[in-house]
C-alpha cells in the first residue's frame, strides 16, 4: 500500500504524543508508511495522502502549535483525508459528557467547517500532578478535573483502525 500519512500532534506532557504514537502504529500495522511528528515540525503536507491532527486541550483551546498547522495548512488540509483528535478531559465516563458538550475548539470550528474532516473526535486525556507547575495544579484544583491517566486505548485504537479502513476503501477508489 506504502500511502503516506501524517499523524501530526500537538502536546505539552506527552500524553497526546503517545496518542498519536499509537494511531501512527495502528495506520504501519495496516500498511501505511506513518508518519508522527509535532505539528510545528511539519514543513510541508504535500507528500502525504492523508492526515491525522490532534492536539491537547486546555481550557477549550488548542495548543497553539496544532491550531497554528490546522490555519496555516487548510488549503492543502482541505485536498486531502482530514481527520481530528483533541484530548484532554480526565475522568470517567464519555468524554463528550464530561466537557458538557465540548467537542472542538469553537475558535477553530470555522477552518475545520472550510476544510471538512472526515471526522473529528475527542478522547480522554491523562494528568500526572508531578509535571505540573503551579499554575497548572492550581487550574486543575479549581476546575476539579481528576488526577490520573483516563486515556482509552481500546477507543483509540478502533478509532486507527477505522481511519485505516477508510482510507484503503479511498485509496482502492483512486
Amino acid at each position: 500500500m506504502n500511502a503516506q500519512v501524517l499523524v501530526a500532534y500537538a502536546s505539552k506532557y506527552g500524553s497526546t504524543k503517545e496518542i498519536a504514537e499509537k494511531i501512527g502504529r495502528v495506520l504501519t500495522e495496516a500498511g501505511f508508511a506513518a508518519e508522527v511528528l509535532p505539528a510545528d515540525r511539519v514543513t510541508d503536507v504535500g507528500s502525504y495522502q492523508a492526515v491525522v491532527l490532534g492536539s491537547a486541550v486546555y481550557i477549550g483551546s488548542w495548543r497553539k502549535a496544532a491550531a497554528r498547522f490546522l490555519k496555516d495548512n487548510e488549503k492543502a488540509l482541505a485536498g486531502r483525508p482530514l481527520w481530528l483528535f483533541s484530548s484532554g478531559p480526565t475522568g470517567c465516563g464519555d468524554p463528550v459528557e464530561l466537557t458538557k458538550g465540548w467537542r472542538f475548539p469553537k475558535s477553530l470550528q470555522p477552518v475545520a467547517d472550510r476544510i471538512r474532516p472526515v471526522e473529528s473526535v475527542l478522547f480522554q486525556g491523562a494528568v500526572d500532578d508531578r509535571n505540573l507547575g503551579f499554575f497548572a495544579r492550581w487550574a486543575i484544583k479549581n476546575v476539579k478535573a481528576p488526577i490520573g491517566d483516563f486515556r482509552d486505548w481500546n477507543a483509540i485504537t478502533a478509532w486507527a483502525g477505522n481511519i485505516a479502513a477508510k482510507l484503503k476503501s479511498v485509496i482502492r477508489q483512486s
